[in-house]
């Protein structure tokens, strides 16, 4: 009940992980801003809210376009009223932004069918880094002015496993979620007097869509990569978007998470704490 009548802009609101954030915090009172690129993938977490009974209206927003962000805070804001949490889920990946190998091989970067580290996109390196990083630092800059001054504000950005153990054939999202650790620390700290808090959270490997066909086979079985994934995660699993309910409830509720400012919490089955032997 702590949570009750406040309101959460939450921008990736349209996809899993995020859409999923947004109906779990609806259920604790929450009103919610769902924010996302596709209006209609918005609409259709926002129609489910209203339907099982919580408040919530869909938003578009292009959040590498400043313009467009000020544009939806203001709609938010003359919808609302006001805001108390920011949720930056906007990111995702690029196949132009990956390698086909995890490791070098000089024969590669002659082989056309191949995408060695020479042949990355520098288009598509920077449109991923971007998307998860300017992603999350626009949007801060915009919905954080209204943040500071009310009671129990806080911004929660999206981390990853990939951040502290950069994952192999991404470089592009690895350094993005790098870089999102280390906002969400200098922005803790520029903000921490006003009493607007920002964390973190860090998923290990849970299936979305986006990754669904890297990590799961067409007959349903586990993808060589998925095998390393599991064998490396103690708890033996994919996570469950469900996991992390708690954590998103814990940093989003000042009288459980007041004096918490500043860090990344992972949610990963043991991942980040294994070192394979």
């Amino acid at each position: 009940m702590n949570l009750k009548g406040k309101i959460a802009v939450i921008t990736g609101a349209g996809g899993v992980l995020c859409g999923a954030f947004a109906c779990e915090l609806a259920k604790h009172g929450v009103k919610i801003a769902v924010v996302d690129l596709n209006l209609s993938a918005a609409a259709k977490v926002a129609d489910q809210i209203n339907e099982s009974g919580g408040e919530a209206k869909a938003f578009c927003a292009n959040v590498l376009d400043k313009e467009s962000v000020v544009k939806c805070e203001q709609e938010i804001t003359d919808f609302f009223g006001t805001y108390h949490l920011l949720i930056n889920g906007a990111g995702g990946n690029n196949p132009k932004a990956n390698t086909t190998n995890e490791y070098y091989d000089e024969k590669d970067v002659e082989n056309p069918d191949v995408t060695s580290f020479f042949d990355l996109s520098i288009d598509g390196f920077s449109s991923v880094f971007s998307l998860n990083f300017m992603g999350s630092f626009i949007p801060t800059q915009v919905f954080a002015k209204k943040l500071i001054g009310e009671k129990g504000a806080a911004i929660i950005n999206m981390s990853s496993m990939s951040s502290p153990y950069p994952m192999t054939k991404v470089p592009a999202y690895s350094a993005a979620k790098a870089a999102i650790d280390n906002f969400t620390k200098w922005t803790a700290v520029h903000f921490a007097k006003t009493g607007l808090r920002v964390n973190a959270i860090a998923p290990g490997f849970f299936l979305t869509n986006q990754n669904h066909d890297l990590l799961i086979k067409p007959d349903g079985s586990l993808t060589p990569r998925s095998e390393k994934i599991i064998s490396n995660t103690p708890m033996g699993r994919f996570g469950e978007v469900e996991d992390l309910f708690g954590t998103l409830i814990w940093l989003c509720d000042e009288t459980m998470s007041g004096f918490v400012t500043g860090v990344t919490i992972p949610v990963d089955g043991g991942f980040l704490a294994y070192s394979g032997v």
